[in-house]
């Protein structure tokens, strides 16, 4: 199974911001920067068969801008394993409901993104693997999906993702 993990992009700045949290959206430059994102990651021949997304606005906004872009059809779920707070955990128990077909996207937040690429890389918790925003990891999952056995296949800063898009335009 693959599966990406992808931060969410540019949000309105919480200072910015007079609703909750869950409700701050995508600045213009975050949904312009997303999509250039998305031709990137097109480029990379990411062909997803489902995208989960944290239940945020800002996470489901860069979702569908991703299901939007990609090319093959898919299914977008909004999950709770997906939100800031969310254990490392229920997100690998998401994903071990997933088929050895799968391509999985999955669009949260920091740090608990990054927590869970360490817990399937190196079979623990660190905060030593953090994605910039908009920034993506495939990591190659052998089924069943257990803590250390990913296979770490490329992580990308937006900005190489937005140059990968641009290189081949």
């Amino acid at each position: 199974m693959d599966c990406l993990f992808v931060r969410h992009g540019i949000a309105v700045e919480r200072e910015e911001w007079d609703g909750t949290d869950v409700d701050r959206p995508l600045t213009e430059e975050g949904v312009r920067r997303v999509r250039q994102v998305a031709v990137g990651l097109r480029r990379l021949a990411v062909r997803p068969t489902v995208i989960y997304a944290s239940p945020a606005r800002r996470a489901v906004d860069t979702a569908q801008l991703l299901h939007d872009f990609l090319a093959r059809p898919s299914r977008m779920e909004l999950r709770e394993e997906l939100l800031p707070e969310a254990s490392p955990t229920d997100l690998l128990r998401l994903l071990r409901s997933c088929s050895s077909e799968s391509c999985v996207i999955c669009v949260g937040h920091e740090p608990q993104l990054g927590l869970a690429a360490s817990v399937l890389l190196s079979g623990r918790a660190s905060e030593s693997f953090p994605l910039k925003k908009a920034g993506a990891c495939l990591i190659e999952l052998l089924i069943p999906v257990k803590p250390g056995r990913g296979l770490l296949r490329w992580w990308l800063t937006p900005g190489q993702l937005r140059a990968i898009g641009k290189r081949w335009e």
